[in-house]
Order: C-alpha cells, then sequence, then structure tokens
C-alpha cells in the first residue's frame, strides 16, 4: 500500500460468496474477480492473521478454495484468477447457508473458536434470487458473520437490505454496472483496516510531527511554521505579520432570539474568536447588536487578546426589541469599517452577520455596498431567518457564505465551518491557525470515536 495508508488487518476469516449466474457475463465477472484481487491485496494474508475462501454459485454452491488454502497473498491471488463463471440461477439462500455450514466451518479452517478473529462475508450479487434469503441471513448473523451486499445492475435492493448487518448503510453498497465495481475497493479495504499507531511506530516520515488516524497518519508542523506541498516538510512562517484581519460580527438582538440562545449565539462567536490570533497586528474583533437600533458593544481593536473579547462577549446584554437588519449593515459599512473605529486600511475586513429572523427595514443596497467596499460577508441564519436575505448579503459564491440551521443548538457546527472559511489569505502562515484549531476539533473528535 501507498505511504500513509500502511494498514495491519484484523485477523478476519473473509469468504466472497460470487453471484456468477447466467446474467453475469464472462467479462463482468472478470470485473468481479479484480475486486476481489484488489480487496485480497490490502489485507494482511496468513494462517495467523487473515484468511480468504471464496464460494460461487448460481444454481449451485462451488466452493472455489476454503479458508485453509492459501496461505500467502500471492497463492490467493493466483487461485482466484482461476475462478470460472458457473451461468446457471441465482441461490443466493443456498450459498449464504454454505457459507454457514461449510465455509466457516472448522473442517474448512474457519476459526469459529478463536477470540478476536472476525467473521465476514462479502456477497455479490446482480440478480434477484430464485430462493428465499431473509431467514438464512438471520441465522448467519446469528452466528457472528458480518455480511456486506453488495448489488450490481437490476438487482432487488430489498434482498440486499435482507441479507446485510446492521447499520445498513455501512453494510449495503450499490453500484450501477460491474465495470464500476472497484470503486468500492478502497471502502473495503479501509473496512478491514485495524487502527495502528503508525506515528508510536515510527512507520513515518513527517519532519516535524506526526498525527495519527486509524490505520494512516498525517503529517503537520510546529508552531510558526506552515506544512509544505510535500505534505511532509516545515517551513518557518514569517513571523505572523501577514495574518492581520479585521472581524466585525453583527448580531441580532431582536426579541425573537429568546434569552437562552442569546447565550447559545455568544458562545457561537466566542468558539469563532478561539480559533483566531488576536493580537494588535494580527486578527482584531468588533462586534454590534442591533434590534429596533444599532449598538457598537466594541470597536475593532479595542481588546488586544482573546481572553478580553470573551469576557466582554459574555457580558453582552440583549437589546430584545425589533430586527432592523439594513440599519445595522448600513453601520457596518459607514461605521465599524471605518479607521477611526480601528479598522485597519489593507487588511483584509471580514463580516459575520447573524439574524434569526426577516428584516423589519431594507436591506439590498447596504447589503450590495458592503460587497462593493470589498468586504467579505457570512450570513447565518438560525430559526425563521429568510433565505433570500441571507443570500443577499453573503459575499460570492454566495453558497459558501450563507449558513442556515433551523435550531440554535446546532450553531456550533455552523462555528467549525466558518473558522475553516475565514481564512483570507492564500498564505499557509495566514490560514495556520485556523487549521490549528480545526486539527485540534477533529483529533477530539477522533480519539472520541476510537
Amino acid at each position: 500500500p501507498s505511504p500513509g495508508t500502511l494498514c495491519r488487518t484484523k485477523p478476519t476469516d473473509l469468504v466472497f460468496i460470487i453471484d456468477s449466474s447466467r446474467s453475469v457475463r464472462p467479462h463482468e465477472f472478470e470485473k468481479i474477480k479484480v475486486f476481489v484481487s484488489r480487496v485480497i491485496e490490502a489485507l494482511d494474508v496468513g494462517p495467523n492473521a487473515t484468511r480468504v475462501a471464496v464460494v460461487n454459485y448460481a444454481s449451485a454452491v462451488r466452493s472455489e478454495f476454503s479458508l485453509q488454502s492459501h496461505r500467502s497473498t500471492a497463492a490467493l491471488l493466483q487461485a482466484v484468477r482461476a475462478i470460472q463463471p458457473l451461468s446457471t440461477g441465482t441461490m443466493t439462500g443456498l450459498a449464504i447457508q454454505f457459507a454457514i455450514s461449510r465455509a466457516f466451518s472448522a473442517a474448512e479452517g474457519g476459526r469459529g473458536g478463536v477470540p478476536n478473529v472476525k467473521k465476514v462475508a462479502i456477497v455479490v450479487t446482480d440478480g434477484r434470487p430464485q430462493d428465499g434469503v431473509q431467514d438464512v441471513s438471520a441465522r448467519a448473523r446469528a452466528a457472528g458473520i458480518e455480511i456486506f451486499a453488495i448489488g450490481v445492475g437490476r438487482v432487488d435492493m430489498g434482498t440486499l437490505r435482507q441479507m446485510a448487518s446492521e447499520p445498513l448503510d455501512e453494510h449495503v453498497d450499490y453500484v450501477e454496472s460491474y465495470s464500476v465495481i472497484e470503486k468500492l475497493t478502497h471502502k473495503f479495504q479501509e473496512a478491514f483496516c485495524v487502527v495502528s499507531d503508525l506515528c508510536a511506530t515510527g512507520d513515518h516520515d513527517c519532519e516535524q510531527v506526526c498525527v495519527s488516524t486509524p490505520g494512516a497518519y498525517r503529517c503537520a508542523c510546529r508552531d510558526g511554521f506552515s506544512l509544505n506541498s510535500d505534505g511532509r516538510t516545515c517551513t518557518a512562517c514569517n513571523g505572523g505579520l501577514g495574518s492581520a484581519l479585521d472581524l466585525v460580527f453583527l448580531i441580532d438582538g431582536s426579541k425573537s432570539v429568546r434569552p437562552e440562545n442569546f447565550e447559545l449565539v455568544k458562545k457561537f462567536i466566542n468558539q469563532i474568536v478561539d480559533s483566531l490570533e488576536v493580537s494588535d497586528k494580527q486578527a482584531r474583533v468588533g462586534l454590534v447588536q442591533y434590534s429596533s437600533s444599532v449598538r457598537q458593544e466594541f470597536p475593532l481593536g479595542q481588546f488586544k487578546n482573546k481572553k478580553d473579547i470573551k469576557a466582554a462577549v459574555k457580558k453582552m446584554s440583549y437589546m430584545e426589541k425589533g430586527t432592523m437588519t439594513g440599519q445595522a449593515l448600513k453601520y457596518l459599512v459607514d461605521s465599524s469599517f471605518s479607521a477611526i473605529n480601528g479598522a485597519r486600511p489593507g487588511v483584509p475586513k471580514v463580516g459575520i452577520v447573524f439574524t434569526d429572523g426577516r428584516s423589519q427595514d431594507y436591506i439590498s443596497d447596504a447589503a450590495k455596498k458592503a460587497k462593493d467596499s470589498g468586504f467579505r460577508m457570512f450570513a447565518v441564519g438560525v430559526g425563521n431567518a429568510v433565505e433570500d436575505e441571507l443570500r443577499e448579503i453573503a459575499s460570492e459564491p454566495v453558497a459558501e457564505h450563507y449558513f442556515y440551521t433551523a435550531d440554535f443548538r446546532t450553531i456550533s457546527k455552523i462555528g467549525k465551518k466558518l473558522q475553516m472559511k475565514i481564512c483570507v489569505e492564500e498564505d499557509p502562515c495566514e490560514c495556520k491557525s485556523i487549521m490549528k484549531f480545526q486539527t485540534k476539533v477533529e483529533d477530539l473528535i477522533n480519539s472520541l470515536q476510537q
């Protein structure tokens, strides 16, 4: 396997159950064999690691080779190449029954009694079985066999679902034709990957930091460095002066935003503040709240560090009146991004507008002016926010600059997406701080999932 995807597979007894009924044309059957071979190539094959058998079926069932027949990848691949189609009916149920009673049996090399050895069957079919599969599949699953069902072409999806293990969305796959079955290879290669910490074992070539992911790894750099395009080496960032940014939040404090939701909005703001490098030279943050009137909570650059900004956000009191979004946008353009209020010439300007309802005034002119002034505008809407208004506020490409969620509790997810987007410059050092935050979050999620 390519570097970075080195993969040790869990000891598994793997049985392929492949349909070679007459609807499967000879050249299509060759594609199934290629697919089977590709999956085998990614496995750790060996008597104590993964054993592979192939059951070929049509009207009858034929064991092509058993779990104990071949002890090396090369021998398995050679055996797969020799398989010939049977070209009669489709007795899928019979084939699964054969797998339970014969293919996985101890006599054929199955390791049923050995703890930690998984039993996996991959069924590939393109037809409707001429016999029942529901009961026999349930028996197979009850016997501890994990079943993946792959359907091709005019297959009956209901049948696949009757065969497959839960969760179905991970165990049922459909491809429109045999010519594209290979695109599933990667999924199965990953499915058999065992989490091996390649950073710990030293199987990596990262110059500075190695970050382990299940069965693979990626390189990262220490603070003040950015990763080069080779994905391996690092370059020092120049003083970080480049990552200057003037960011102003425009927050809807109208009465439809309930007090408990207003608290969630504050958390959302602070989540984004957390991902910035705040200082006089780098990111400056301003905050404006609006309802029937507009109130500047604090201008750009009043607070020189994250701690003070976050404290000021937490203290913000809630206006609780109407929704004059147009007036607020006008304020943003005319005042927030002016030098008098701490905006710096030549520094990228980003506005994040947050609203939960339709504006009571006219927004088009101010929204257009904000974009024409070169400000990068993000629109975040919750609940009863109007998508047309959000789209009008958002910069181009609109799809990347407006976000909507029905529920205040999910705005932290939007926060994550926004952290990535606020990255203004192309310079990797610029985006470093945001990516760093993002990586932390991702690693946290990964470690929880393991």
